[in-house]
C-alpha cells in the first residue's frame, strides 16, 4: 500500500474544491495540529474525507482511494460508500492571487494538489439535512456541486416525496433540483404518482419553506406537498390519483395548488370514461379536468352510463 504524501495525511488542509483528509475513522500520530491548519476556501467549501481501512495514493493517475467504508462531506452534503476514489489536480489559484509556490509545486508536486471529483462504489448513500439518495455507483463533481447516481433500486427521497429512476438520477444540492432518467417516478405520501421518461423535481426555496412554516405556526393546515414545489415531465407523462389517470407527451405539476397541465395526445380516464384532447388542466385536489383542443383537433369523449345509479 502506498501512503499519501505528507500534505495529504489526515488533518492536512488544501485549497478547495479543496481536500481535508480527517482522521475520525483512521487516527494518525503525525497529523497536523489544528493550530497550524488553515482553510483556503477560495474555490468553495472544503471537502472532508473519512475512511476505515486503506488509503492508496496513485501518483500517475493522481487519485486517492479510500476503502473499507468511506465518507466525503462538503457543507451539509455527505456521500457514504464502500469505496471512494478522489481525483486530484494541481491547485487552481484564485484570479489575481500572488503566486508564492516553490519550483516543486509549479512542476506538479504532490504537495500542491486539490480534489475536484469523488467517485463512489457500492452501497452509495447521499444525504443532507432533508434529502437522501441510494444507488450502486455515484459521482460527485466538486466544482459544479452536482451528484450523479446509477444502479439497481435507485431512489431519491425528500420529505413526503420519493423519486425513483431506471437509468440515472442527477442531484443539484445548491438549487435542490433532482432529475430522473428512464421510467422516472415521483410518489407523494397522499397517493399521487407522476411518471415520465425524464422527470425534473424542484423543491421549495428556503424563503418558501419559511413562509410555509409561518403559516403553519399561525394555524394554517400543513401542506400535503411537503417540500416539492413543481415537477416537469417529458415523454409518456402519466399522472395518477385515486380516481383519475391522465397521460400526455409532456407536462408540469404544481404541488402547492395541486394542478397539472398536460400537452400533446392527452387522455384523461376515470373508470370507463375517457376524454381526449391536445391539452388538459387537471386539478388533482378536486378531480376535475378541463380539456382543451388544439388548432385542428377537437376534444373527444367517451361516457359510459352508470347503470347501477351510484
Amino acid at each position: 500500500m502506498m501512503r499519501l504524501p505528507v500534505s495529504f495525511r489526515p488533518h492536512a488542509v488544501l485549497a478547495a474544491g479543496s481536500l481535508l483528509l480527517a482522521s475520525t475513522l483512521m487516527p494518525s500520530s503525525d497529523a497536523v495540529s489544528a493550530d497550524t491548519a488553515t482553510e483556503d476556501q477560495s474555490h468553495g467549501q472544503v471537502v472532508h474525507l473519512f475512511w476505515k481501512k486503506e488509503e492508496i495514493y496513485d501518483h500517475n493517475r493522481q487519485t486517492v482511494t479510500l476503502t473499507g467504508g468511506a465518507r466525503a462531506q462538503r457543507g451539509d452534503m455527505t456521500v457514504d460508500a464502500d469505496t471512494l476514489v478522489g481525483y486530484l489536480r494541481p491547485r487552481q489559484k484564485p484570479a489575481g492571487a500572488t503566486d508564492t509556490t516553490d519550483s516543486s509545486s509549479q512542476n506538479g508536486g504532490d504537495d500542491d494538489m486539490e480534489l475536484y471529483r469523488v467517485e463512489a462504489f457500492g452501497h452509495v448513500h447521499i444525504y443532507n439535512l432533508e434529502d437522501q439518495g441510494w444507488g450502486d455507483h455515484g459521482l460527485y463533481d466538486v466544482d459544479k456541486g452536482v451528484l450523479l447516481m446509477t444502479g439497481k433500486a435507485m431512489k431519491f427521497t425528500t420529505p413526503r416525496q420519493l423519486m425513483t429512476a431506471r437509468d440515472l438520477v442527477e442531484y443539484y444540492p445548491h438549487t435542490r433540483v433532482s432529475i430522473g432518467w428512464g421510467d422516472a417516478t415521483v410518489n407523494t405520501n397522499d397517493g399521487k404518482r407522476i411518471t415520465a421518461d425524464i422527470m425534473q423535481a424542484v423543491e421549495l426555496s428556503d424563503a418558501q419553506k419559511a413562509a410555509n412554516r409561518a403559516r403553519q405556526t399561525a394555524g394554517a393546515q400543513k401542506s400535503k406537498s411537503g417540500n416539492l414545489d413543481r415537477s416537469y415531465g417529458w415523454g409518456h407523462v402519466v399522472i395518477r390519483t385515486e380516481r383519475q389517470t391522465a397521460t400526455g407527451d409532456r407536462g408540469v405539476y404544481l404541488a402547492g395548488p395541486e394542478l397539472a397541465r398536460l400537452i400533446g395526445h392527452v387522455h384523461v380516464t376515470q373508470g370507463q370514461n375517457q376524454n381526449n384532447g391536445s391539452q388538459a388542466i387537471v386539478n388533482l385536489k378536486t378531480g376535475v379536468s378541463h380539456m382543451m383542443s388544439g388548432s385542428s383537433n377537437p376534444v373527444q369523449g367517451l361516457i359510459v352510463p352508470n347503470e347501477t345509479g351510484k
